[in-house]
């Protein structure tokens, strides 16, 4: 096997948090839009108790990839939504598919537990993939709004500004 299919996708385990960094930081030492924060966001998250769901994508017992999930709050009271990230793969291992697996597998996770949605903050392109979608009445402030998607999972699709974990206002 080689590539995306010898990868293993499970959950953070103790003793991650060191490799999820550098896999973080690496992942987005690049990146077109980045705060250069992400590993921090991580990290905040992590102390906080917020990481709803953190896989990671391990590679011959290394960890090459992770994904973050946690809470957010939107303005119209819809409980139980959720904000998708951030992604991250070594930057030699991109373009294998491990993202998109790291993503299916977070996204599974949610809808088989009381979850009514999640949005993202993201590539239009590349999100909508996975069944996201732009939603006029949900916002993210200071964002182009095609670049802020949602799926519900059960419900209707809440109205209001969405404000995510204060992890992601973290800086240096």
């Amino acid at each position: 096997m080689s590539g995306a299919d010898a990868v293993l996708i499970r959950e953070e385990r103790a003793g991650d948090a060191d490799a999820i960094t550098t896999v973080t930081r690496s992942a987005f030492a690049e990146a077109e839009h980045t705060s250069g924060t992400e590993a921090l966001i991580i990290q905040a998250l992590r102390a906080a108790g917020q990481l709803t769901v953190s896989l990671v994508a391990e590679l011959d017992g290394n960890v090459i990839g992770h994904v973050a999930i946690s809470p957010v709050r939107i303005s119209d009271g819809a409980p139980c939504w959720y904000g998708l990230g951030p992604v991250s793969v070594l930057p030699t291992h991109q373009g294998l598919g491990i993202g998109s697996q790291l993503i299916r597998a977070s996204l599974e996770r949610l809808r088989a537990s009381a979850t009514h949605g999640c949005v993202v903050l993201g590539e239009p392109a590349y999100y909508s993939r996975f069944g996201f979608s732009t939603h006029p009445q949900l916002v993210l402030p200071g964002v182009p709004a095609e670049y802020f998607q949602a799926m519900s999972f059960s419900g209707p699709m809440p109205a209001g500004t969405v404000e995510y974990h204060e992890a992601f206002g973290v800086s240096e």
